[in-house]
């Protein structure tokens, strides 16, 4: 790699030089030739200059100063000079080690510029940074992300120009050689290994990014009940952890795993006492992802010391048996004894042990006996949601960033960071004029914030505004987020040589006592000293008197301090917040501690607006509640607005009565009345009874049945007559038999029986689509010689009204 490199690099630092020369014209360099390069960054202008190895005035530091990169993190990387020495210009560039800059291929990781005005890409050689303007700085600062995995080590360069001079090296403290870091073994939780040395404390902020989603992982996803559970988490000593690969689950991680229930963890980590700092907390997400100007993503601050420099938090990917994603252990304390200024990890999910399912929604099935924490695998199951039968490696479904956003009393660090640790570098967004679409509705904008800069110092300022409603999804809302620049107070046009430039105040430290009056400070550290090389006279140290626990009798009890505020209960308008502390120490007299844990004051949000409603079009309506008669239908429509955004009241169903042809209806008789008296006074007679018809058939409804029925009666025996009058009976009775059978013929197709004809068919049973008829015979007479089974109602059917509906 040697002077191939070393002529690479040599060509992207002169070309930027050149390009600036104006700034410093009395140090132009001797002699400058055109060349073409035969390397990816092509043409560059070269230089003579003199090199100069093994000097370490000059350093390139990684944060931490790793030996090993996790692929894709994000670190910071500062180049900077030991005093009294300075540097006007510089090249930074990282490349595969063993490559030598041919093509995009042998370029590592990716650089992200902090502050434009010290920093740029290199316009003709886009991968390396370089100066943006020439002056005199003793130091820079840019973040590089780390590349995929697989990459293998990497050499991070660096170039220095100072005056005429131009200093590259092989080897030594200007060049950074890191190789990638091997990931961590099934059931092994990589665990910090050395004790803390910084001092004093640090406050983060922690941002979940939740990446799972339908057009990320499309397999089996879970559209309707798909969330991720609140966040919980600690920051701990290293004699305390919540969970870790290839530990069983406590009944805290189970209780979150399967039902994203915190409740169970928060306690067991509140019963860990002076192992733990901060309990970390925040709210659930439903559902799992929303585009971030719609929803933000979910934050929570804590804060770290010396012996609680570790930080844990997982949280449940929901609907699954018994999956999370989260971070063990993290350590956020450097080997140079101070405070990571910022940690990125893309994260997978893994099992807790304690349930059999393999997919989203498996029912629940207790794994017995319990198994290890361990991280999810594509090749875990075939019905697996990131089953790849390839053994790929699972997309990450989140991502957590941990952004260092205050230090508290004294700090050690032998290399004090010089960003502000309060106020972020943001870049200018310039606006000439409203561009607001009408689909998006947003409060009203705050009042700006106050300068970002406390002192002569150029700065920034802020105001905020709410997104209340996105009316149209397809168009999207633009920020609700201002800035503008600004210049700290007392700053003149002329700035004096021997003037310095300080940071804004960082939050007051701890009390020094737990009870009765103490002392805090807060300190600010120079982020630029005088040109004139002078002592700055401004002071970076205050101290005032504090009081904790007023009441040191023996029946006062130790108290934590108070939590960060909760959010407000309230979205718009007036709502309530809240802060708790814990009790550290009871009364030493064994009474009940009386002072208040939790403190509740009222605060105020962006003011409410009525949110207008956009509503799809009514869908047809539904078919009717009954097949027959008078029944209801419906029609609905949709909400197109995302419900997050206010409650709407615009009707959302409608129902109205529909009517179809009468239903079919029945006879309706009476009860059967009670048996008349035999009609005979002796011998052979019959009784009736009868019932009445109460309602006729109608629309094709069943028939009456018979309304009479007889049966035979015997009284005594009659009295014998002569033989000349049995006789004159006997032919009275076959004459009007022989009549009625001259009178009414017997029907063919009925034998036995005598019937009454067709009646009308019924009406159709539906108007469309295939309903039926139905017309009824009905028996008038039965002969004494007939058979039953010939002789009874008949009923004939037949299709009507075939016609489509």
């Amino acid at each position: 790699m040697g002077l191939h490199l070393h002529i690479l690099l040599l060509q992207c630092l002169i070309s930027t030089f050149v390009l600036n020369a104006f700034a410093f014209s009395d140090e132009t360099v001797d002699k400058l030739l055109p060349v073409k390069s035969d390397g990816y960054c092509s043409r560059i202008l070269r230089a003579q200059g003199t090199r100069r190895e093994g000097f370490n005035e000059f350093r390139l530091r990684v944060e931490g100063d790793p030996e090993l990169y996790s692929p894709g993190t994000t670190y910071r990387v500062t180049l900077y000079a030991s005093s009294p020495s300075y540097f006007r210009g510089f090249t930074l560039i990282a490349l595969k080690e063993g490559k030598e800059g041919d093509n995009d291929e042998d370029y590592a990781g990716n650089f992200e510029i902090i502050d434009e005005e010290d920093t740029q890409f290199m316009t003709n050689c886009p991968p390396a940074v370089t100066e943006s303007t020439p002056r005199r700085r003793t130091r820079i600062q840019v973040f590089w992300t780390a590349p995929p995995s697989g990459a293998g080590c990497v050499i991070l360069k660096a170039s220095i120009v100072q005056k005429r001079i131009i200093y590259f090296q092989d080897e030594g403290s200007l060049t950074k050689r890191m190789c990638e870091k091997e990931p961590l073994s099934e059931g092994a939780t990589e665990r910090p290994i050395i004790d803390c040395c910084a001092c004093g404390t640090a406050k983060y902020r922690m941002t979940f990014y939740g990446n799972w989603s339908e057009k990320v992982h499309p397999k089996d996803y879970p559209r309707r009940a798909n969330h991720w559970s609140a966040i919980i988490g600690a920051s701990h000593s290293k004699d305390y952890v919540l969970w870790e690969y290839g530990d069983y689950a406590s009944e805290g991680v189970k209780q979150v795993a399967e039902f994203g229930s915190p409740v169970k963890m928060e306690e067991e980590i509140r019963q860990k006492g002076d192992d733990v700092l901060t309990v970390i907390k925040a709210k659930a997400q439903w559902p799992a992802w929303q585009p971030l100007n719609v929803r933000s993503a979910p934050s929570a601050e804590f804060s770290v010391d010396r012996t609680r420099h570790l930080m844990s938090f997982f949280t449940m990917l929901g609907p699954s048996p018994d999956w999370n994603v989260g971070l063990s252990a993290e350590d956020l304390c450097t080997k140079e004894c101070g405070w990571a200024q910022k940690v990125v990890q893309d994260l997978i999910p893994w099992d807790a042990g304690t349930d059999n399912g393999v997919t989203y929604e498996s029912p629940n099935k207790a794994t017995i006996p319990p198994e290890k924490i361990r991280p999810l695998t594509s090749l875990d199951h075939p019905q697996s949601p990131f089953y790849d039968p390839e053994g790929g490696p699972i997309t990450a479904v989140a991502r957590v960033v941990i952004e260092r956003i205050a230090r508290k009393g004294e700090q050690c660090n032998i290399v004090p960071d010089t960003v502000d640790d309060i106020v972020a570098d943001l870049a200018q967004e310039d606006k000439d004029e409203d561009d607001t679409p009408e689909t998006c509705i947003y409060s009203n904008w705050s009042p700006w914030s106050a300068c970002s800069s406390s002192t002569c110092d150029k700065g920034k300022r802020m105001r905020q505004r709410m997104l209340k409603a996105q009316l149209d999804l397809s168009v999207p809302c633009p920020h609700t987020q201002d800035f503008e620049p600004c210049m700290g107070p007392g700053c003149s046009d002329e700035v004096d040589a021997s003037t310095c430039m300080v940071s804004e105040w960082i939050t007051w430290s701890p009390c020094s006592v737990s009870c009765g009056m103490g002392m805090r400070s807060r300190e600010r550290y120079v982020k630029q000293f005088p040109e004139d090389g002078s002592i700055c006279q401004l002071p970076t140290e205050e101290n005032e008197k504090c009081i904790v626990n007023e009441d040191c009798s023996p029946s006062s009890c130790l108290m934590t301090e108070w939590a960060e505020w909760e959010d407000c209960s309230a979205t718009c308008g007036m709502g309530m917040k809240k802060r708790q502390r814990m009790v550290k120490m009871p009364p030493s007299d064994g009474t009940m501690c009386k002072t208040d844990l939790a403190e509740v004051e009222k605060c105020m949000m962006p003011e409410c607006y009525t949110i207008p409603c956009l509503l799809s079009s009514w869908s047809e309506w539904s078919d009717c509640s009954v097949t027959c008669g008078k029944g209801m239908r419906t029609r609905q429509r949709m909400l197109k607005s995302p419900v997050e955004l206010g409650e709407c009241n615009e009707e959302l169903e409608q129902v109205e009565k529909c009517m179809l042809p009468e239903c079919p209806t029945d006879c309706m008789v009476s009860e059967w009345s009670e048996w008349s008296e035999c009609n005979k006074s002796c011998g052979k007679g019959h009784v009736i009874r009868t019932r009445m018809i109460k309602l006729e058939p109608q629309f094709g409804g069943e028939p009456c049945p018979e309304t009479v029925q007889r049966k035979k009666c015997k009284i005594r025996k009659c009295n014998r007559g002569s033989s000349d009058e049995k006789r004159r009976r006997k032919e009275a009775r076959e004459k009007r038999r022989s009549k009625q059978s001259r009178e009414e013929p017997q029907d063919e197709q009925h034998p036995g029986c005598k019937m009454r004809p067709w009646s009308v068919w019924t009406d159709c049973t539906k108007l469309c689509g295939g309903g039926i008829q139905e017309r009824f015979m009905m028996v008038k007479r039965r002969f004494r010689n007939a058979q039953f089974t010939s002789c009874k109602d008949k009923k004939e059917i037949r299709a009507c009204n075939v016609n489509p509906c």
